[in-house]
């Protein structure tokens, strides 16, 4: 039975990459749910009560796609066809990358411009979004360009 375990192992790497995102929207959003309670949220200017909403609900979102494939999974546990399971999940968890970088975006943005105002702010939200998309979309999707099979050069294997 290969390819059951092929797609067992695919889920298993597909969760543990999961698990690596998930805190950082975590921190993201717990954060952003404490900003409104500090004292000088009521001295933002109505823009940067504007993206700071947004990167709440960019985080939100996020959260809830990134988090998704782990409750399908749990839910369905006994019944779950993996293959499926990584048809459904890919989407969202590609979904709230998206939205976590929005959302990290508008964040960078918020704190610039209360620091240094909407210039700085502008250059900087920009930079951090150019970045994140570039790491996070460009590569991947140019080494996939690169490399349509999925076979691309392969570190060395150790010896045992």
């Amino acid at each position: 039975m290969p390819q059951a375990d092929d797609d067992e192992q695919e889920v298993i790497e597909f969760l543990n990459e999961l698990r690596v995102v998930l805190p950082g929207v975590q921190v993201l959003f717990a954060f952003l749910l404490t900003v409104p309670f500090s004292a000088r949220f009521g001295q933002l200017r109505p823009i940067d009560r504007d993206v700071y909403f947004a990167a709440l609900l960019l985080a939100a979102g996020s959260s809830a796609m990134l988090m998704a494939p782990s409750v399908h999974a749990r839910l369905n546990w006994r019944h779950q066809d993996k293959r499926r399971l990584i048809a459904l999940s890919n989407p969202l968890a590609i979904t709230g990358s998206g939205l976590l970088a929005a959302g990290i975006a508008c964040s960078i943005y918020l704190i610039a411009d209360v620091l240094y105002r909407s210039t700085a702010a502008a250059v900087t939200g920009a930079l951090v979004t150019a970045v994140i998309l570039g790491t996070w979309f460009a590569i991947p999707l140019y080494d996939r360009r690169r490399h349509p099979s999925g076979v691309g050069p392969r570190p060395p294997r150790r010896s045992a």
